[in-house]
């Protein structure tokens, strides 16, 4: 876009609109748009660098991975922008296909196989990672990067002696090391469809959604600590973690597992002393109605949680994304429809979800180093 008006406009033209109008300008436009931007000149350089520092600041991407349920298994990945509104498909080289894509962590997306862990945790998942396989099977592990290791947790399939096992995949060394199983009180659900993760720093803390108990594991010490009890409120039917900036953030949902959610609330919670939490905010109830109207269930719903935004979705039906930002003040919920997805393509695909923080830099990257194309499919109708 801005390539071609340098091209078009004579050069008085172009440096006609300057200073605070041009990054007043540019933060109406789209991330996606601001790449050819900042190309035009170093002084459009600079202003769309202050535009996305004062005007519009970068938010994190909602990203949505369809993976065909029939063979070859296609991946088509589409990404809500809240700092545009709008919705943007991004094409790039096939994935190569392992097993079914999953993601139990909001920055990563892995493949398991008996003989290969395929995994990435950049923002746009450019790069691929293919190893062996770890030494015990699993069908439904806790994954997660925490500084250069990759942790498997649990997830083991019955025939396994440990169901609990803990392996971890060095990415300097390039070895598998087996740690202290997970806490035996996990027995029963020790799988990503009953746990919660969240990383911050050098830990990795595990929620159980039920329950609500807390560990955390330090893959220094290769040892967990824990259980600590930080459940608010005992109406809750599931639970949720992450982490918003440096905040560990509980999401919780009432309602029963085989019926509608009837509300949704965040804390915040103390990962100093683990003595307290403290709430933050609760979804308004038309928007807990509309998730009703979108059958939403406790059991199907997929939380993801980056910088000052939480995403409530339901990996069942995702036609309707919900988010909620966080501020220093109240918390501003909103939901927007989700325009790539409709009932036909519901049938023939499984929905995972990812979080990233993208910034110019990644586009950069990703467009003239992979190749990968970005286009916006649709908008919110929101105005930016």
């Amino acid at each position: 876009m801005a390539e071609r008006r340098k091209e078009t406009l004579p050069e008085q033209e172009q440096t006609s609109i300057h200073g605070d109008i041009l990054e007043s300008v540019f933060g109406h436009v789209p991330l996606i748009d601001l790449v050819p931007a900042s190309r035009v000149s170093k002084s459009w350089k600079r202003s769309v660098s202050t535009s996305l520092r004062y005007f519009n600041k970068i938010k994190p991407w909602l990203i949505l991975h369809s993976q065909a349920t029939r063979s070859p298994h296609f991946i088509a990945s589409h990404a809500y922008d809240p700092r545009s509104h709008v919705w943007i498909q991004i094409q790039q080289l096939p994935i190569h296909h392992v097993s079914a894509l999953r993601s139990s962590h909001s920055t990563l997306l892995y493949m398991l196989s008996p003989s290969k862990f395929s995994f990435s945790f950049d923002p746009l998942h450019l790069t691929w990672h293919h190893v062996e396989s770890p030494l015990v099977w699993r069908t439904d592990p806790i994954v997660a990067v925490v500084g250069h290791r990759v942790i498997v947790a649990g997830g083991a399939c019955d025939f396994e002696d440990d169901p609990l096992a803990v392996e971890i995949y060095d990415l300097k060394t390039r070895t598998w090391d087996k740690c202290e199983s997970m806490p035996t009180v996990l027995k029963d659900s020790a799988a990503s469809t009953w746990l919660s993760i969240a990383v911050n720093g050098n830990r990795m803390y595990v929620a159980e959604k039920s329950s609500g108990l807390v560990f955390y594991f330090d893959p220094e010490t290769k040892s967990w600590n824990g259980p600590y009890n930080l459940r608010p409120n005992r109406d809750l039917s599931s639970t949720f973690i992450g982490f918003s900036n440096d905040r560990l953030i509980l999401v919780g949902l009432t309602g029963d597992d085989e019926e509608e959610i009837t509300g949704v609330k965040l804390w915040e919670l103390n990962v100093a002393s683990f003595d307290c939490c403290r709430e933050i905010g609760e979804m308004p109830k038309e928007l807990v109605e509309k998730m009703r109207e979108d059958s939403s269930r406790v059991s199907s719903v997929v939380v993801n949680v980056m910088g000052d935004f939480v995403y409530i979705n339901n990996a069942c039906a995702p036609g309707e994304v919900f988010l909620c930002e966080l501020g220093s003040g109240a918390c501003k919920w909103n939901s927007v429809r989700n325009v790539v997805v409709n009932d036909k393509c519901r049938l023939a695909e499984r929905s995972v979800f990812s979080c990233a923080n993208v910034g110019l830099d990644d586009l950069n990257r990703a467009i003239l180093v992979q190749g990968t194309e970005f286009s916006v499919v649709g908008s919110t109708g929101e105005r930016l």
